[in-house]
Formats: structure tokens, C-alpha cells, sequence
């Protein structure tokens, strides 16, 4: 894209390396705001939910300085063998050192090039939800996509999928078996990173109540995604921290496509813009 260019790096901390491709994408002209962290959703990449569907050009047509990363075993990530990598707390870690590296800095009053804007889909509304909570000094906004109060993956019949693996026994519980057949749809994905994943999430339950964020929020969901029927209660939640809380529902979405309307592009750069 003219004007634009994009900064290719790996990832990498001390210890165990879960080896995470990350991009920093300019902006032609500079609106001089905080960078803004994509977290994509379960068994995608930075590619599909980020560029594929515009985010990355509208956020840079905005100014805005774009941080995208592919969760471990998506995407051009690597795909570790140890459990521990695919921790929410160990991706949040990672998270944290990989915006730093990427130039964003603590939030500073009179300073609106600092702190971090963070949009998260799906489950990378589950990690920005518990990243925000837990980051208020780097933290500015947040917007989160398809957002629930409970986290899908936990009630994952891990075993089941297993066995269908192995040997093709076929998967009774009607969630396991789309959860799995959508993490068989792109190449890119390694099955057994898909299944380490599932397993760490299980290990770590998502709580939104135990840290919720208090920093301005933006949710969004699509009318025909039953997940919508939660913001509510998060939004509630995130209010008793004293939060700001905003909601969008975008007629005749769903959970799959809300991510490519224009309605929550538009409302996520207004918002991240104040």
C-alpha cells in the first residue's frame, strides 16, 4: 500500500519461546495517538480477522499505528510443545513484552501518543477484557468483538476430540464438533497447538468479574450471536469498576461475520479516537 509499510518481527522472552509473529503497521500521516494492539479470535490469524476484513487499512487511514500478533499456533506463530505457553496468563505476558517492544509506553496525562488501545475479537475479547484489568497504567480504551461473559471453550469435550483424532469416533456435543471442524478450516492451524490451547483455557477459567477493566469500553456484537445476550452483564460489571461503558449490536450479524461490518469499524475508530 503506498505510504504505508509494515514491520515484520518474532517474538520472543526468556525462558520457553513461543516464537509469536508479530507486525507493526504505519500509518501514512501520523494522527499522533497511542498504538492499537489486534487480538484475533480462536483458531484464526492477524490476516483473517485484521487484514483480510479492512481493520488494518481503516485504523491506518485513521492515523493509527496497528499492532497485530498470531496467538500460538496461528497464523506464522510457532507452535510450542509445552502447556505453559498457551496460558491466558502466559499469552497476556507475551502480550505486555511485545507492545513494548513495539514502542508503546505508560500512559502519561497531556500525552496522547501514550498508553495502548486495544481491540480484541471473540477470544481476544476474553485476553483484552483480562489484559485491561490488569494493565491500568498502559491501558487507554478497549474495544471488544463478540465479547461473552462465559468463555465457550471451557465446556470444550477436550477427550472427544481426541478420540476423533485418533480414530475418527464421532463427536456428540454439537459445540466440540464446530468448535473443532472450524479449527480444521485453515492450513495454517496446527491441531495440536488448537487442542493445547483448548486445554490451558480449561486450566485457567475466564471469571470476568474476578478483575474486570476500568477503562472506557466498547462492545460489540452482532444481533444473531447468541454471546450478545451477555454484554449486559459485562458491561454491568465493568461499570461497578467505574468504568465507561458503550454498546453496539449490529443488525443481522452473526458471530462469524460482525467482524467485517463497517458499522463496528466505524464505531471502534470514533471511539478509540476520544
Amino acid at each position: 500500500m503506498t505510504g504505508r509499510h509494515t514491520v515484520e518481527q518474532r517474538h520472543t522472552v526468556e525462558g520457553t519461546d513461543p516464537e509469536l509473529f508479530v507486525e507493526v503497521h504505519e500509518p501514512a500521516t501520523d494522527a499522533g495517538l497511542r498504538p492499537v494492539l489486534l487480538i484475533h479470535g480462536f483458531s484464526s490469524s492477524s490476516k483473517l480477522n485484521w487484514g483480510d476484513s479492512g481493520w488494518i487499512t481503516t485504523l491506518q487511514e485513521a492515523g493509527r499505528r496497528v499492532i497485530t500478533v498470531d496467538l500460538p499456533g496461528h497464523g506464522r506463530s510457532h507452535s510450542p510443545e509445552d502447556l505453559d505457553s498457551y496460558t491466558p496468563s502466559r499469552i497476556r505476558a507475551d502480550l505486555l513484552q511485545l507492545v513494548f517492544d513495539a514502542g508503546a509506553r505508560p500512559l502519561r496525562d497531556g500525552n496522547p501518543a501514550s498508553g495502548l488501545d486495544i481491540i480484541g475479537y471473540s477470544l481476544g475479547s476474553r485476553l483484552a477484557w483480562e489484559f485491561a484489568a490488569t494493565q491500568p497504567d498502559l491501558v487507554h480504551r478497549v474495544v471488544l468483538g463478540g465479547p461473552s461473559a462465559a468463555d465457550p471453550l471451557a465446556a470444550f469435550d477436550l477427550a472427544a476430540a481426541q478420540r476423533y483424532l485418533a480414530d475418527g469416533t464421532p463427536i456428540t456435543d454439537q459445540s466440540t464438533d464446530g468448535l473443532l471442524k472450524m479449527a480444521r478450516l485453515l492450513p495454517s492451524n496446527n491441531l495440536f497447538a488448537m487442542l493445547s490451547l483448548i486445554e490451558a483455557i480449561k486450566g485457567e477459567p475466564f471469571d470476568p468479574a474476578e478483575a474486570a477493566p476500568h477503562v472506557p469500553l466498547l462492545l460489540v456484537a452482532g444481533e444473531k450471536d447468541e454471546r450478545a445476550a451477555s454484554m449486559p452483564q459485562l458491561a454491568e460489571l465493568a461499570r461497578k469498576r467505574g468504568a465507561t461503558v458503550e454498546t453496539l449490536v449490529v443488525p443481522g450479524r452473526t458471530h462469524t461475520n460482525v467482524i467485517t461490518s463497517r458499522a463496528f469499524k466505524e464505531a471502534a475508530v470514533q471511539f478509540l479516537g476520544a
